[in-house]
């Protein structure tokens, strides 16, 4: 068995002299800084005891200066809360890539082996006990062909990347949004106007729920322009299928969430619309409203429907989707 290469320690010799001249100039400026705080304070002292001691006992002694890092978030001494935390994200980011580059260049050279990243050594851990890496690998080394690279073969994951988007800005605005009649709106403006990058969160979920939408469609139309429909694909086509009518219900469900005049009126008349089916059209429209008017129950019902029922049918049809085009393969075109 060959011998792994032995990593030669004088190349780290650089690294380690530089790491020690940057720890010792940080340490230098840190004394300095300590003892130029301590004589402010001396100062500081001295001209208070000269005040209190003044001949005018009467007055009042001028406020003491406070430290604003400290006291910001407690007596809003200043405005901008983002200058404390912009320092701790630069200073402690530059902290943390010190520490590391110290503890890889200290492994090396005490090991002498090749550094091996933390998420690999993680990934053998696992992979040591489990085995998962070798099924992984099997189902997921399969080429793609030359064909299937150009750009309209990628609307169907285009269509995924915005489900997911869709899922993790649905779940922040979910730790906010109240679904009640008397709170709904309300809950939707102060998303707006007081949580931190709320209005951001809402828009991309808006505006993705549209993407999402358009994606869906576009890929539907590839598909049957291209005519991978066709036998043995059929279920596949189904599964397509029920999928873009769930991602139809879910721009339906959500749009009644925020509770405004537009979505109230829309959900108003898309719920006639089904109240018009012959037959079951006044049983579906009560099932779906929960009575003869748009109300509580209504939003209640389609908050449920948009946040529980329908991504679990989604998660479930495109496991489906995903399984029968990885087992068949991608339809070559006509």
């Amino acid at each position: 068995m060959e011998s792994p290469p032995v990593t030669n320690p004088r190349r780290y010799i650089p690294v380690l002299l530089v790491s020690m001249l940057l720890l010792i100039a940080g340490l230098t400026l840190w004394a300095l800084n300590h003892s130029a705080t301590a004589q402010a304070l001396e100062t500081a002292s001295i001209e208070s005891a000269d005040v209190m001691l003044a001949p005018f006992p009467n007055e009042a002694p001028p406020p003491a200066e406070t430290d604003t890092c400290q006291h910001c978030h407690l007596s809003g001494s200043i405005e901008s809360l983002f200058a404390p935390l912009l320092r701790w994200i630069l200073f402690g980011t530059a902290g943390l890539a010190f520490v590391y580059g110290a503890y890889r260049t200290g492994s090396a050279v005490l090991t002498r082996k090749p550094w091996k990243p933390i998420w690999a050594r993680v990934a053998d851990w696992v992979d040591e006990r489990y085995q998962i890496v070798e099924p992984l690998r099997k189902f997921l080394a399969k080429p793609v062909p030359k064909f299937a690279t150009r750009w309209w073969y990628c609307l169907g994951g285009i269509t995924f990347a915005l489900f997911v988007i869709q899922g993790i800005t649905g779940i922040m605005l979910a730790f906010y949004y109240k679904p009640s009649v008397q709170e709904a709106y309300a809950s939707i403006q102060f998303i707006e106007n007081e949580v931190l990058f709320g209005s951001a969160i809402r828009s991309i979920h808006h505006w993705c729920a549209n993407g999402m939408i358009i994606m869906a469609v576009a890929h539907m139309l590839r598909v049957f322009i291209t005519g991978a429909f066709k036998p043995p694909r059929e279920l596949n086509w189904i599964s397509g299928v029920t999928l873009g009518l769930l991602t139809l219900v879910f721009g339906f469900t959500g749009y009644l969430l925020a509770w405004d005049q537009r979505s109230f009126w829309a959900t108003t008349v898309g719920s006639e619309i089904v109240g018009g089916i012959p037959i079951i059209g006044d049983l579906a429209m009560i099932l779906l409203r929960g009575g003869w008017e748009v109300g509580d129950v209504a939003l209640s019902r389609f908050f449920a429907l948009h946040v529980l029922a329908l991504p679990v049918l989604i998660v479930i049809f495109l496991g489906m989707h995903f399984l029968m085009v990885r087992r068949q393969g991608i339809a070559r075109p006509l």
